[in-house]
Parts: C-alpha cells; sequence; structure tokens
C-alpha cells in the first residue's frame, strides 16, 4: 500500500465524475470550501476569546452582573461576507439551582 501512480489517480477522479456527476462537482466543491471558511473563522474566535479571557483578571461578581445583556454574536461565512451573515442564539440556563 505505497504510493499512488498517475494511473490510479485518473482512475479515483473518472469514478468520481460518475458517481457525482460533472454538474454537482463544482458545487460540492464551493461548498466545501465555505464549510472549511467557517470551520477556520470559529476556531479563530474560540481561540482569541480563550487569549482574552486567560489574559484577563478575573472580577469578582456584583449584583448587577445579572441585569446586563451581552452582544448578540454574528457568524459570518467568510470576512466581510455580509449576505450570509446570521445572529447566534445563544443558549441560556434556565434551570434553578
Amino acid at each position: 500500500m505505497g504510493r499512488l501512480g498517475p494511473t490510479e489517480i485518473i482512475l479515483i477522479l473518472v469514478v468520481i465524475i460518475l458517481l457525482f456527476g460533472a454538474k454537482k462537482l463544482p458545487d460540492m466543491a464551493r461548498s466545501l470550501g465555505k464549510s472549511a471558511r467557517i470551520l477556520k473563522s470559529e476556531a479563530k474566535a474560540m481561540k482569541s476569546e480563550d487569549q482574552q479571557s486567560a489574559a484577563a483578571p478575573a472580577d469578582p461578581p456584583h449584583a448587577g452582573a445579572q441585569d446586563q445583556q451581552p452582544a448578540p454574536r454574528t457568524i459570518q461565512a467568510a470576512p466581510g461576507d455580509v449576505t450570509s451573515s446570521r445572529p447566534v442564539t445563544e443558549p441560556t440556563d434556565t434551570t434553578k439551582r
């Protein structure tokens, strides 16, 4: 099970084209690229969020903290792409402890 030669690669490409059709392949590649961009931007946002929370000193909780609502976050498909952006609804903890 070594390297793939040019014959094997061509055979794999022919099978993929036969399975999915030539018309669907560009759409599938486009959606795969969008998904990769979204995943990359979300991973970068989580990493920067973790770095900010680690760098910021812990504030003691005060009485008015529950009254303040954080600003809604927005997920964008690509930087500067506002046509596919959508607001994110954050889960709320409604259970009483």
